[in-house]
Order: C-alpha cells, then structure tokens, then sequence
C-alpha cells in the first residue's frame, strides 16, 4: 500500500513539475531596445498590442537615451549583463556586433527584403546579422501651404536643383512675411545627416565614397580644396544667414522644429521623413508637405542639387548570446509577424510611419513625407545614404559644425577639425 501510495505520490509530483515547466517554457518576456525616439509611443503600441494576441509572450520597449548613440547603449547593456532580444542599430554598427548577433539567414523575411536592403548586415562569412527595420531619406522639407502662398501659385519642387533657386526661394518666402528656413543643431542632424552630403555626393559610385573616406583616414584628402564640400558649406553659409534662430542657433530643439515647420512659422527645414510623426501633430494644412534635394552648387546636373540619399538606417539584430533559445524564437517571430501579418505591416507602416524594407508589404504609407521620399525613388533621384561612418562620427563631427554654426570657428578650423578627426581613428 505504501509503495503504491509512494508511486502515486512521485506520479502526481512529476505531472506537476512538468506542468509547471510546460508553463514556464511558455512565459517568455523579451525586450526590445528602440533608438528611435520619435516612433517610441508607437512601438510601445505595437509591442502591447503583440503581448495581447500571443500566448506566453509579453514584448516591452527600452528605449536609447537622448544624446546617446545605439552604439554605446547596446554596449552598456551588454556590459551590465541585460541586452535585449532585439536590438535597433544604426546600418554602420551591425558589423561590429557580429560575434553576438544570431545569424537570420533562414528566416522567410530574407527573400522578401529589398535589394541591397541586407548588405550591411551580411558579415563576410555570408552571416546575415540583421533585419532592416526602415527605409529613410533626408533633405529639406518645405511647408507646401507657405511656399504656395509665397509663390503666388502651385510651387514645383523641381524648380529647385541650385544654389541660386535655392536663395531666390528663401527670399520669396521672406517677402511674404514669413520666416524662410531653420536649422536643427541637434549633433546627430549636422553630423550625421548634413554633412553626410559632403561624402555621398563626391561620387554615385559607393567604391569612390568610401575611397574618399579612406583617403581622408590616410590623410591625402583636402576638405578645402574639393568642390563638392565647399559647394556644401556655401549652402551651409546661406543657410546661416536666413536661419530663424540666427541670433541664438543652438538654442533650438528637435521639438521646436516640428512645430515651426509644422504650424508654417517657417517654410523650410533641413530633416528626413522620420520626422513626419511630431510634424502630424502640429499640421493645419493637411499633409502639405514634401522634400528639396540640398543643392552643391549651381549646376543643376551636378550629383546632389536634384537627389536625396535614401538607406535602410536601422537594423533590428537578435542577441544571440544572454537571451535564451526560447526568447530568440519569440523574437523572431515578432519579425516574421511585422513582415507578414497584415495588423503587424498596417501598425509599421501606417501607425508608426515606417517606410518598410520588404517588396511583400503593398500597403502605401499615408504620410507626407513618406510619399515625396518614394516619388524621388521612383524617378532615380536619390544618391547613397552614407552609413558607415565611425560610430562617434555624428556627435565629434557634429560638434564641429556646432561650433561652426555659432561662428565659433570659421571654414578653415572646421576642415582641420574634420580632417584631424579623421586621421585619428
């Protein structure tokens, strides 16, 4: 009897624990680091949303610090013991996590993700790190209401492919009484964006680009004496002088920029389409907005006075060395979801204003910005988004156009800068 009452006794104890274990198996939590931070409402959203129709699965969003790059806040969370499931990188800082990223390479979402969409996220042993998560273009955006009105009529965004059209508008929206332009000195917008131009327009060749980079590593390149860069200051310079903050240009925020842009207190300013989500909330024309191309210059076939660079920016790689087997599996399958669930694309695309990286998703983004960025794709009209630069290239260099902005140094200092930083990686 109590061998029988022993037997039954370790029945019982065992169909508990591998209940218990069953449940456990299933209570999965991961996170997601966000360096995003004008879609972080959404992609908290999103990840609620995910955690109610998944059974056992409950996604929650960090998101990187203000003024903090991805790169240090995945090395700090790595260093701490706590990095996410799924990490969003910059496109130039994938690589330099290979040795901790999962490699995705049979996921189905490969297939589907556009061309050269996977290329900064494919190691050299043919490992494919990550997953990209947007597609982004950058220039000045314009206030189609106040150009209009400046105008006296439908204003044509072709018109303007110089450095003159460019001043010849700027002084049309003054005469009109309002404010023409303002710039962001955010470090990450003048560096990382601004200047950017000054690489991607040397060359439609990549190859040359990044032969200009190393040349400036090597020290054979002078900023002073090329073209394209100085052609990129002067536009800078007249920037400069219609710029609404001139009197105080640092003092301007992110935030204050949505907002002037949006409400048409100026009519144009330098930003890319991620910003459409803050603009949405002060706009009271409708979604009358679109892109300029940056002009280099006055020749109206030169590169750049009629592109805008466009990129995959962000890459969502999955931890493949503290999260366990089970937290990948559900990473990836919020991947899959986004890809291929139609709530998972209409939350990305509609929702969060993502333009997607995959040639499965047909559903057409309803924001402005998003559909001036794709009619320059469909044209030909865009030039290489530089996106592997070091990854503190946008906060030193950023920094020096800063100071350059403020008149804190003059155009000589900010190439010896430049160029010193250059030479000491």
């Amino acid at each position: 009897m109590r061998k029988n009452q022993l037997g039954l006794c370790v029945l019982v104890l065992a169909l508990v624990l591998s209940f218990s274990v069953a449940v456990f198996a299933q209570d999965v939590r991961i996170t997601i680091l966000n360096s995003k931070g004008e879609i972080q409402t959404q992609l908290e959203d999103i990840a609620a949303y995910y955690s109610s129709i998944t059974d056992g699965v409950t996604v929650e969003v960090i998101a990187a610090a203000v003024g903090q790059s991805p790169f240090e806040r995945a090395v700090a969370l790595y260093a701490s013991g706590n990095a996410p499931a799924l990490l969003m990188l910059d496109a130039g800082d994938v690589l330099l996590f290979q040795d901790r990223a999962l490699a995705l390479n049979d996921e189905k979402w490969v297939a589907d993700a556009i061309e050269n969409s996977l290329s900064m996220a494919t190691a050299e042993d043919g490992r494919i790190l990550a997953f990209p998560v947007t597609v982004e273009g950058f220039g000045f955006i314009y206030n189609k209401a106040v150009v209009d009105k400046a105008l006296g009529g439908e204003f044509d965004p072709k018109t303007i492919n110089t450095y003159d059209s460019l001043r010849e508008l700027l002084d049309a929206i003054e005469a009109s009484g309002t404010a023409s332009l303002v710039i962001g000195p955010e470090d990450w917008s003048l560096g990382a964006h601004f200047f950017s131009l000054a690489y991607s327009a040397q060359s439609p060749d990549f190859d040359e680009v990044n032969a200009f980079m190393d040349g400036l590593k090597a020290g054979t390149v002078s900023l002073a004496e090329n073209a394209v860069v100085n052609g990129l200051l002067d536009t800078f310079d007249l920037m400069k002088e219609y710029n609404y903050d001139k009197l105080d240009p640092l003092a301007s925020t992110y935030d204050r920029g949505t907002e002037l842009i949006g409400t048409g207190e100026v009519g144009i300013w330098f930003q890319g389409n991620w910003t459409w989500p803050q603009i949405a909330d002060f706009d009271t024309t409708g979604g009358q907005f679109g892109f300029l191309p940056v002009p280099i210059g006055n020749d109206p076939e030169a590169l750049g006075n009629t592109q805008i660079p466009v990129g995959v920016t962000k890459y969502f790689i999955v931890d493949g060395e503290q999260n366990s087997p089970a937290q990948q599996r559900a990473a990836k399958d919020f991947l899959n979801w986004l890809v291929y669930d139609a709530e998972g694309q209409k939350r990305l695309v509609v929702d969060a204003s993502v333009i997607p990286a995959f040639s499965n998703i047909t559903i057409a983004p309803n924001d402005p910005l998003a559909v001036s960025l794709l009619e320059y794709v469909r044209e030909g009209k865009t030039m290489n988004f530089v996106l592997n630069l070091p990854p503190d290239h946008w906060a030193q260099v950023g920094a020096y156009m800063q100071k350059y902005l403020a008149d804190f140094s003059d155009r000589d200092a900010f190439f010896k800068e430049v160029e010193a930083y250059w030479q000491g990686l």
